[in-house]
């Protein structure tokens, strides 16, 4: 073949590359919600920083150190890094297509006619009963991708690597805001177990009190009987705590990817917890705040390029081929007989039972599907921080009254035992401010650790200080 019958070959192959180059972007993603321009229960200072290290806020060693062990050597995260790997991976193989695939083949064969003629389709004969071939070639493909369909295979399989990124790190803030959940749930249950231990030993002492008078006659059977029942009820809330204190221990290890034999949690009491001072920003800064909405943004713009893949598919492809090789029968003579082949075709879908649209409106369908999706975890995540914003308030609140609370029922139960030891006050009196007490005292636990959690919540409602690199 001449060069004059080699250039409309090559002018047709520079228009396709050039209209490939010219393929359209698929349009920037709109959600349709409007954030709102301010939190609904903030009441803290809204331009504050979220510090990407949450955890060390809480003011615990301890707890910064479960968490770099979690970071490192929880299961969950490990599972999700691999499929980060993936989707690097699929994006790897979806981006592929884009350029030509070049390949070499190298090739010997022999045949021999054993015995007879032979026939047509053996390459040996009686005259010439063995022949050898050796063959080698390079060979290039391409499809043109006219209608943006290969682009759009991988636009959509690195969107789906975005989206397992995000994922990856959803992964680890729930992780991370579940270790820090559970640790303050475990150092709570000891202390709610030393304030039972406590309580137990005053209803002993009172006890004791009783049995004396008793003894002397100044004290009933029914007064030793219920304070006997109020030692016994209080002896049956310590292996309830302990329950909840196992209980938290156990899930912890897990999360530490560990057994619970292993984990060594030292002493820091509960009181050493402290929460800080958080500015939720503005509702719009959530957007790339929140790693669970990016994975659905991304996950919603894999799925609009595949819209494209499909309806690519329902039109014709071109294909352009080339080959260089050369062949001989005797090995050392194989590089004396080059040639090259130029191929072209086009392949286009006539009849398949409705297949390919069936697949464009299928693909149409899941873009709508998570177009859904992405709204709701956007309205979702609205949702979250509004909670956790009401729970600090109204948890500070009923913190304020209970402090009182506690405070008035320890002064009313010092008054009520001291003046049935004199004999003033019957034990009915005391009973009842022990009850009152022991309940005042737990429910301070119990509420300081519900305002743990709620900032906690909250640090994961904002995402927990993750932010997108754009």
């Amino acid at each position: 073949m001449n060069k004059r019958s080699i250039a409309p070959q090559l002018s047709v192959l520079s228009l396709c590359l050039l209209l490939n180059a010219c393929a359209g972007t698929p349009p920037t993603l709109d959600s349709g919600i409007t954030a709102p321009a301010a939190w609904q229960y903030a009441e803290r200072d809204a331009d504050q920083a979220i510090n990407q290290r949450w955890w060390t806020q809480f003011g615990s060693p301890a707890l910064n150190s479960l968490i770099d062990q979690a970071r490192r050597d929880s299961f969950d995260v490990a599972a999700a890094m691999a499929r980060v790997r993936q989707a690097q991976a699929t994006a790897v193989i979806a981006g592929a297509p884009l350029l030509p695939e070049v390949k070499f083949n190298l090739t010997a064969s022999r045949q021999r006619l054993l015995r007879g003629s032979g026939n047509s389709d053996l390459d040996a004969t009686a005259s010439n009963r063995t022949v050898n071939n050796y063959d080698a070639n390079l060979s290039a493909s391409y499809e043109i991708d006219f209608w943006g369909g290969r682009a759009a295979a991988r636009d959509s399989a690195v969107h789906s690597l975005h989206a397992s990124e995000f994922d990856r790190a959803n992964v680890e803030l729930t992780l991370l805001s579940n270790v820090a959940d559970r640790y303050a749930q475990t150092l709570a249950a000891r202390q709610r177990l030393q304030i039972a231990e406590l309580n137990l030993a005053n209803a002993r002492n009172v006890l004791n009190l009783v049995q004396t008078r008793y003894d002397a006659g100044s004290a009933t059977a029914l007064e030793l009987a219920q304070q006997k029942s109020l030692v016994a009820s209080q002896q049956r809330q310590l292996p309830l705590i302990q329950q909840s204190a196992e209980e938290s221990r156990i899930t912890l290890a897990a999360l530490l990817g560990q057994p619970v034999q292993a984990l060594a949690l030292g002493n820091e009491p509960f009181q050493a917890l402290t929460w800080p001072s958080i500015g939720p920003g503005v509702p719009s800064q959530l957007l790339r705040r929140r790693p669970d909405i990016a994975q659905a943004e991304a996950q919603l713009a894999a799925a609009s390029a595949d819209v494209t893949v499909a309806r690519a598919a329902m039109l014709p492809t071109v294909t352009l081929g080339a080959t260089l090789g050369s062949g001989a029968n005797k090995a050392e003579e194989i590089l004396r007989s080059p040639f090259y082949t130029l191929t072209s075709g086009l392949v286009a879908p006539i009849f398949n039972n409705g297949r390919l649209s069936a697949e464009r409106d299928k693909a149409r369908a899941r873009q709508d599907e998570l177009l859904q999706t992405y709204r709701g975890a956007i309205i979702n995540g609205f949702a979250d921080v509004e909670k956790a914003l009401s729970s600090l308030t109204r948890l500070d609140q009923q913190r304020q009254w209970q402090s009182e609370e506690l405070q008035q029922a320890q002064t009313a139960f010092e008054i009520a035992q001291s003046r049935y030891e004199a004999g003033a006050e019957d034990l009915l009196t005391v009973l009842e401010t022990q009850r009152t007490l022991y309940a005042a005292q737990d429910l301070n636990v119990q509420l300081r650790l519900a305002r743990l959690q709620a900032s906690i919540a909250l640090y994961k409602a904002l995402g927990g200080g993750w932010k997108t690199d754009s």
